[in-house]
């Protein structure tokens, strides 16, 4: 497979400016979006392939490599109209295909919600849910204290008390108060393989939740990567690239018989 260094540019917007890659050509246009404090570079595997049928675009979120340190809280709803207004300004048009990667999941969730005309589809991609704050509970006392100190040394630093880690539980209730989601394709990708810094039930808990996404539309498909953990865009980046290709086909499939 080739390979491809990502080239970058960057978009003035009223928050700061951030770091950016458009790529390819065809339609719909697709938004990749990464995990929690994720790089473009995590896409590199899968890039190229999407790139030649698709217009792509990706990019670094506030505090993420070369893009501005945040100058306010990373909830959800900054995140995506953050991401809207870039769009818009570097001119790369709706209705999109959203990738969100785990953290990014939520947020594909919630810019369907907000803008769910702007929206043609969304691949969840081992992809976090608002179920999944609940998973705390099976953490042992050892982690949640490791996390406490976390995010009190986040608090000493001005753009650190501003990550986006620290605004997930605010992200899910703004899911919780948008709850229409338009009847739009949904992909599903699952890593197989298990994750041994996870506990069994805590995985367990984590897939089922996954599973439910599935339910979001009637038009909703479940891929296993069998190989990956949480990383399947690099460890079988051919599922990735085939699911997307999949999902473009549907969501020209169906606006050609509209």
């Amino acid at each position: 497979m080739q390979t491809l260094k990502i080239e970058k540019y960057k978009v003035e917007t009223p928050k700061g400016t951030l770091q950016y890659n458009i790529s390819g050509n065809g339609k719909p246009n697709i938004v990749l979006i990464n995990g929690g404090s994720g790089p473009i570079e995590g896409w590199i595997k899968i890039l190229p392939a999407i790139s030649e049928s698709s217009s792509v675009f990706s990019y670094n979120r506030f505090g993420v490599a070369g893009s501005d340190k945040p100058k306010e809280s990373q909830d959800g709803i900054n995140i995506v109209n953050t991401l809207r207004v870039a769009l818009t300004i570097v001119g790369f048009e709706p209705p999109y295909l959203l990738v969100g990667h785990s953290l990014g999941g939520l947020y594909a969730n919630l810019y369907a919600r907000l803008y769910p005309n702007e929206v043609a589809g969304i691949i969840f991609l081992e992809s976090s849910t608002p179920k999944d704050i609940s998973l705390n509970e099976y953490q042992g006392k050892a982690v949640k204290t490791i996390n406490k100190m976390f995010k009190m040394f986040d608090s000493l630093s001005s753009h650190k008390q501003f990550n986006e880690v620290n605004f997930v539980e605010k992200t899910v209730n703004q899911i919780h108060q948008t709850d229409t989601f338009p009847e739009i394709p949904v992909f599903v990708i699952t890593g197989g393989q298990e994750n041994r810094m996870m506990p069994e039930e805590v995985r367990r808990k984590r897939l089922e939740n996954q599973l439910e996404l599935l339910s979001l539309s009637s038009n909703s498909k479940h891929i296993v990567a069998e190989k990956s953990g949480h990383f399947p865009q690099l460890s079988e980046p051919t599922i990735v690239i085939d699911s997307i290709k999949n999902c473009v086909e549907v969501i020209n499939k169906t606006n050609n018989n509209q």
